[in-house]
């Protein structure tokens, strides 16, 4: 968590404070639904609570969806994802899928609607938000001054913008290069306003928690990997429908997805091996669900699909056991024959 301030700071300078203010929704909800069940369950709640596991959960909902999204948006994420996704699998250690990221996609699925109010940079917007007007949004969809939430998201010329990845792919869809749809104001040399900068601060952030032996390198290896060699190998092919390498390592939520929600020590692989293979695959199904699917950013989605490969690929990288080795094929075919033999004898 002390790893994603920086991230948090950068998204509060460019986007308002309502990730801040979903932060602390999602933080009170998450303790109370823990604790509740934690005591029907005859368990000490209390130690549950300080090993502040649940807080980073709340961290990863609060900076994943929009900004301007309503308090109960939050609430219901945050029940869900600890009552049903930790919980009902038996608490910490036990869950088989990131319980952020499948509240994100429950929301994501159930209100489309809401989850699609992304606000646009400060610095573009007609009318710059407080802390009282981010918080008169979510918890009543109209800011302290009276503006509605279409209104903030109206660009200083009069139009409603969308996000960097949103844009690109509405606008290669009407017909348009990616290189004309980049010259709307939302992009600034090829790269969202504010979003370039919120990617790297979150970079920041997970190459301190690698510095701290917090999380291993080889899935946010992976992650930037996977994502890095299909956008390039579709760029060459074809730069005039298909953005570069670097638009999709600093647009949407990229940097936090490999370092901050990949990495999580109970959902992901646990040998070396799987976690390249763990983190490749997040990174290729986020290319393609970003470029021929139907949402605009894929990490959430990304990740509960290599969740469900965990156990397979745990399976087939597991290391060696010290002390033991591997039969050749050729000694095992020779015990298959004797035993054969054996049985036939008897």
């Amino acid at each position: 968590m002390y790893a994603g301030i920086p991230g948090l700071a950068v998204q509060t300078w460019f986007f308002g404070w309502g990730a801040f203010i979903h932060f602390l929704i999602a933080s009170v909800t998450i303790i109370v639904t823990e604790a509740a069940i934690l005591e029907m369950r005859k368990k000490n709640f209390e130690v549950a609570i300080k090993d502040c596991s649940a807080l980073v959960t709340a961290f990863l909902i609060a900076v994943s969806i929009p900004p301007f999204a309503p308090w109960w948006i939050t609430v219901i994420g945050s029940i869900f994802a600890i009552g049903v996704v930790k919980q009902l699998y038996g608490g910490l250690g036990f869950n088989l899928f990131n319980p952020a990221m499948a509240a994100y996609v429950l929301l994501l699925i159930s209100f489309p609607v809401q989850m699609s109010t992304w606000a646009i940079p400060q610095a573009l917007s007609q009318f710059p938000q407080s802390f009282a007007d981010s918080f008169s949004i979510i918890f009543s969809g109209f800011s302290a001054d009276g503006y509605s939430i279409e209104q903030l998201r109206t660009h200083i010329d009069g139009y409603t913008m969308a996000t960097p990845l949103d844009a690109v792919k509405t606008a290669v869809s009407q017909g348009l290069t990616v290189s004309e749809s980049l010259q709307t104001a939302v992009f600034n040399n090829g790269i969202g306003v504010g979003w370039f900068w919120v990617n790297f601060a979150y970079l920041l952030g997970g190459l301190l928690l690698l510095k701290l032996n917090v999380i291993k390198w080889q899935i946010p290896v992976g992650v930037i990997a996977g994502i890095m060699g299909f956008s390039l190998v579709m760029y060459l092919i074809d730069d005039g429908i298909y953005t570069s390498p670097l638009f999709h390592i600093f647009s949407g939520g990229l940097m936090l997805g490999a370092f901050f929600i990949a990495t999580d020590p109970v959902s992901a692989t646990t040998t070396n091996k799987g976690r390249i293979i763990f983190g490749l695959g997040i990174g290729a199904w986020v290319y393609i669900i970003r470029t021929w699917g139907g949402y605009p950013d894929a990490i959430a989605f990304a990740v509960l699909i290599m969740n469900m490969g965990v156990p397979l690929i745990d399976y087939y990288t597991r290391p060696r056991t010290y002390g033991h080795h591997t039969e050749h094929k050729n000694v095992i075919k020779i015990k298959q024959i004797e035993s054969s033999k054996k049985d036939k004898g008897a």
